[in-house]
């Protein structure tokens, strides 16, 4: 695994580059990120793939972890979408939002 593009992807405190519209902090994103809440998971999840390196997203998230909320993120990867389908050798959900 190569290392994160940034120092401050692994530091609590900082803000993380990809979430640029946000105030949210490393340490907030992480909290988000063990939410019960699929649906807001599979948001911010879409949005670290779509706006991350996509070194970075292994820093945060598992392939087991995307192919479980694929159906529900893959309305927030935007353009990315067919690179993360090729990527992880996933179709797009029969019902596609």
């Amino acid at each position: 695994m190569l290392p994160a593009t940034s120092p401050e992807l692994t530091e609590d405190d900082k803000k993380p580059y990809f979430l640029w519209w946000s105030e949210l902090t490393t340490g907030q994103f992480r909290e988000i990120l063990r939410s019960a809440d699929t649906t807001e998971r599979a948001y911010w999840i879409g949005a670290l793939m779509r706006e991350a390196n996509t070194r970075d997203v292994w820093i945060f998230v598992s392939p087991g972890e995307i192919r479980t909320l694929w159906p529900l993120l893959w309305r927030h990867l935007g353009r990315s979408r067919e690179m993360w389908s090729c990527l992880l050798k996933l179709s797009p959900p029969s019902r596609a939002a």
